[in-house]
């Protein structure tokens, strides 16, 4: 006769103890110290009156940007963005690796949006004149939200002479003579202390077309930042705070 089987007692579960799941310490990717996109966090709220200042950086593998090819590659790109009324470029700067925008944008879906199809469109245009494929940008885009005018006025400076933070002004001898960086919307902005400028005369003979750039409707981006003066075209940008 066989031995009846008695029933297993049942213990209580200590998820305390168990190490099959869950946090443990010294799990997951180890970092590198080498990465530097933005966190996977949640975007902040995108406000319509607020400007958004948009950082894209490029993959280490591709040339500089500050050429010719590369520039009418961008600027097919933007101009894929005029007539938008939910996001607007309204400046950009083209530097050595990465790209800088000032933009309006309605909403937070409105800006993921447009900043996907500008990336996409800039990345195949960038890839058509380069002769290659494959990734574009390193990171997804960075964006920092301008709220006040102060910080508008800043970041105008910033991004329209960032060519002198990064030395490019004095990288041949007609970026020398400039005194506006071709690379950047800054021949469009009417805010310079010392005036308006005309195209340089080496990039009007060469057939220079200025970037393409929607008009601000914010009162930040049209007026709001002369409360804290003009803006020098000869200033040279430090860290942006």
């Amino acid at each position: 006769m066989r031995r009846a089987q008695r029933p297993h007692e049942q213990l209580p579960f200590d998820w305390r103890a168990d190490k099959r799941g869950g946090e443990r310490e010294g799990a997951g990717r180890k970092k590198t110290g080498r990465c530097s996109d933005a966190p996977h966090r949640a975007r902040p709220a995108v406000r319509k009156y607020d400007v958004q200042h948009v950082v894209l950086r490029t993959r280490k593998d591709l040339p500089r940007l500050r050429r010719g090819k590369t520039y009418q590659a961008i600027a097919r790109a933007l101009r894929h963005t005029l007539g938008e009324t939910a996001f607007r470029v309204c400046h950009t700067s083209i530097q050595r690796n990465h790209l800088h925008f000032l933009i309006e944008a309605n909403d937070a879906a409105a800006l993921s949006h447009g900043m996907r199809s500008l990336a996409i469109t800039a990345a195949r245009a960038i890839n058509k004149v380069l002769g290659r494929s494959g990734k574009v940008f390193a990171f997804r885009y960075h964006a920092t939200a301008i709220a006040s005018p102060r910080q508008m006025r800043n970041a105008l400076s910033y991004v329209l002479n960032n060519w002198r933070r990064h030395d490019e002004d004095e990288g041949s001898e007609a970026a020398q003579r400039a005194a506006l960086d071709p690379y950047s919307t800054a021949i469009a902005f009417r805010g310079w202390r010392e005036g308006v400028f005309a195209v340089p005369a080496h990039h009007a003979a060469a057939g220079y077309e200025p970037l393409p750039c929607a008009s601000p409707e914010s009162w930040l981006l049209r007026v709001g930042w002369e409360r804290h003066g003009r803006i020098s075209a000869f200033d040279v940008p430090g860290p942006l705070r």
